[in-house]
């Protein structure tokens, strides 16, 4: 598993590993932050369809779910 700072989660690009409905690339695009700077929510949104998901920010850290980039 990766470290992510997730202060730079924001318009990050990411690629599943497991495509699902042919969704293969996803970019962040909405992070909020509660007072102490915990993440609260992370949106991903699909490059395809423009899908819109909630997620919890550590799961990007799997290497067998989530790749970092566009492969």
């Amino acid at each position: 598993m990766k470290t992510i700072n997730p202060r730079k989660l924001l318009n990050s690009k990411w690629t599943a590993v497991s495509p699902r409905k042919k969704e293969k690339h996803f970019l962040v695009t909405e992070v909020e932050f509660n007072e102490e700077g915990d993440v609260l929510v992370c949106t991903i949104e699909a490059v395809i369809s423009s899908r819109a998901t909630s997620i919890q920010w550590h799961e990007l850290e799997d290497t067998n779910k989530w790749l970092h980039g566009w492969k």
